[in-house]
């Protein structure tokens, strides 16, 4: 449908009305969240006027910003790129073109280093490095999360840095420096915690086909989605502290692969954990103490 034809279908409706026509056009690629979602968003309203004014006719106005971005939405754009934002641990990220929309999965990480932090495993005021972080959403939840480490955040994205920078600064992230640096490039020193949401899709893989609106830099490595992965383990003897952890977010059929990447540069403990779709998400090992 195009953007006068879903105007004409909306106009006049009441939110009620409008939300039964939601139900009639969602589906896997446009999930009624996202519609439900631009709605509150075009309305400037939070998610309870839904039902406690679902009698209000919005304006010709409105209907025309709600039709516009429904259209958008139907050629597969994602909701957070029309808003600019996107939710993550708690917090809201900005978000656009340039950058990977965080997704709820990358919070195990975000669990998993907290957990070990907490545990004693580690220094409880780390000096921690996000590669490749596009909205800055892992190395800046960290940097909150532990008030005192000290994280450097890295991008190879001008664009990507931006946002990040700018989520850093909104958030209040003071101890998160943000760096132009393709992976370690520009990187010195050692780390106690290293971490990477890196690109991790094949170049022929059939998810692609669903992911046309996010940059594909950030989604597609060579050799079948691993060559960033082996970049940064093998990195790991001259920026991962003796005793540190590095944790890698991968693709659900992965797992094996990257233990195997982790494991042949000298890693110790190397485990995978699953996801919140108990699918292979993130693969972690530490650098022995003895290395």
């Amino acid at each position: 449908m195009d953007e006068l034809s879903i105007y004409n279908q909306l106009k006049h409706l009441s939110i009620a009305r409008i939300r039964q026509v939601f139900a009639s056009w969602q589906s896997q690629n446009l999930p009624r969240h996202w519609l439900d979602g631009w709605l509150l968003a075009v309305l400037n309203q939070p998610s309870v006027f839904l039902i406690t004014d679902s009698d209000y006719v919005p304006s010709d106005d409105e209907v025309m910003q709600l039709s516009g971005g429904i259209a958008r939405m139907m050629t597969g754009e994602p909701l957070a790129y029309l808003t600019g934002m996107q939710g993550f641990w708690g917090r809201e990220f900005m978000v656009n073109a340039h950058t990977l929309i965080p997704r709820a999965d990358t919070e195990i990480l975000i669990e998993t280093v907290l957990d070990i932090v907490k545990q004693g495993s580690i220094d409880t005021s780390p000096r921690i490095l996000d590669l490749g972080t596009g909205t800055g959403c892992i190395g800046i939840t960290l940097a909150l999360e532990l008030a005192s480490s000290s994280v450097v955040a890295v991008d190879y994205s001008p664009q990507a840095l931006a946002v990040a920078t700018d989520n850093a600064r909104r958030l209040g992230a003071d101890n998160c420096t943000l760096i132009h640096s393709d992976w370690y490039d520009k990187i010195d020193g050692e780390f106690d915690i290293i971490v990477s949401n890196p690109p991790y899709i094949a170049k022929d893989d059939a998810h692609m086909a669903s992911l046309t609106h996010e940059p594909v830099t950030a989604l597609v490595a060579d050799q079948d989605g691993l060559a960033d992965i082996i970049t940064i383990a093998h990195g790991v003897h001259q920026h991962l502290k003796a005793g540190g952890l590095i944790v890698i977010e991968h693709g659900y059929d992965q797992g094996l692969a990257v233990r195997e990447i982790l494991s042949s540069v000298g890693l110790s403990n190397v485990r995978t954990l699953k996801d919140y779709g108990d699918n292979d998400r993130i693969t972690l090992g530490f650098r022995p103490i003895s290395d």
